[in-house]
């Protein structure tokens, strides 16, 4: 079994920062790519940012400038880094991951609001 945990969401300013976390854990030889989405109210989910396992990456354009994604293979976790945070950036963020042997797996989701 396989597990990916969130972390780093929650309130803040508008043009404030966040950093969210995405750990998996579990059976793990290896993760390809690796995902951030986010779904805001009334509206459908959407790719925010993505990366490969050899770092190559690809952002929304609503994001393009704003928000970096890494990773650290070693720790098995994906990284968001956003900044210039603006009120329609507020959503539940979801990660996922391609995991060797497990397919694709999503965490659980965690509120980001942006309001002052």
């Amino acid at each position: 079994q396989v597990q990916l945990v969130e972390s780093g969401g929650g309130l803040v300013q508008p043009g404030g920062s966040l950093r969210l976390s995405c750990a998996a854990s579990g059976n793990i030889h290896s993760i390809h790519d690796m995902r951030w989405y986010r779904q805001a109210p009334g509206k459908q989910r959407e790719l925010v940012a993505a990366i490969t396992s050899g770092g190559s990456t690809n952002y929304a354009d609503s994001v393009q400038g704003r928000f970096t994604i890494s990773r650290d293979n070693a720790k098995n976790t994906v990284y968001l880094q956003m900044d210039s945070l603006k009120p329609e950036d507020t959503a539940v963020y979801y990660c996922n991951a391609d995991i060797t042997g497990w397919g694709r797996w999503w965490g659980q989701g965690m509120q980001v609001t942006v309001s002052s």
